[in-house]
């Protein structure tokens, strides 16, 4: 198997793997709002704060954002941006932990193809966290990715499952999708009409998520288009109904 990264399983288990995802080749085939979102739980309505220097007069680091921004955007719009795509960060570091705990964590006859089919969506949400953090930094912020940032920050709580069926994983994951498909469209809209780079940006992310989606998807839809864990909104309710409706199905008459 490729290089991996840790599920959402503690702050050092973040570190201990984050340096051993970087040298990952990219061939997308892609966490969550994670991103996942789960769909997220407990939104906050409140943005994530401008990032504050680091130790008074230390005169070596600071994440103050930069007195420049590109061509053409005020100093406003650029900070708008900044605060909508951090929030994108976040949540795309996220979806890929997520993914890699599922890949390690699925049990079951569907395993080979399952765990196989998320690995590129590993690389694929990696590449969209290392475009979008560099388009902060264009933008004159600084991007942070560290686990505590991220902890401190996030809107959602960790994902729900270990180790699990197949279809359960699935269902939970399609839960987390659909949170970080939301979050991004919601970004775009935020910020359409003043950034349209950065607009562009997570438009093409979010049409490779939802292709992603549609992955999982077809897992669980059936011959009639329904899914089987129609009518959840959280991960854990998701899966849970996708492992009665297989035990039912099981029982004889």
């Amino acid at each position: 198997m490729p290089a991996t990264i840790p599920g959402r399983l503690g702050l050092f288990t973040f570190v201990q793997v984050w340096n051993r995802v970087s040298g990952l080749s990219i061939d997308p085939a892609g966490s969550r709002e994670g991103t996942m979102a789960s769909t997220k739980k407990s939104q906050k309505k409140n943005a994530i704060p401008a990032a504050k220097s680091g130790p008074k007069n230390d005169g070596v680091t600071s994440a103050r954002r930069a007195s420049f921004t590109v061509a053409t955007l005020d100093a406003s719009d650029a900070g708008r941006a900044i605060v909508a795509v951090e929030e994108r960060l976040l949540s795309l570091l996220d979806l890929a932990l997520t993914l890699k705990h599922v890949h390690w964590n699925v049990v079951g006859p569907q395993f080979i193809a399952v765990h196989q089919m998320l690995d590129p969506q590993v690389v694929a949400v990696n590449a969209m966290v290392d475009a979008v953090a560099e388009r902060i930094s264009t933008l004159g912020g600084s991007p942070n990715g560290l686990p505590g940032h991220l902890v401190a920050h996030r809107t959602w709580d960790d994902y729900a499952l270990a180790r699990a069926g197949c279809q359960s994983h699935l269902a939970a994951l399609d839960v987390v999708y659909e949170g970080v498909i939301s979050g991004h469209r919601n970004a775009i809209a935020k910020i359409d009409a003043t950034d349209p780079v950065t607009h562009d940006l997570l438009v093409q992310q979010s049409g490779a998520l939802e292709h992603f989606q549609w992955f999982v998807r077809a897992h669980l839809e059936d011959p009639a288009g329904g899914l089987s864990h129609a009518g959840t909104s959280d991960e854990l309710g998701a899966a849970r109904k996708v492992a009665n409706r297989r035990r039912t199905r099981s029982t004889p008459v």
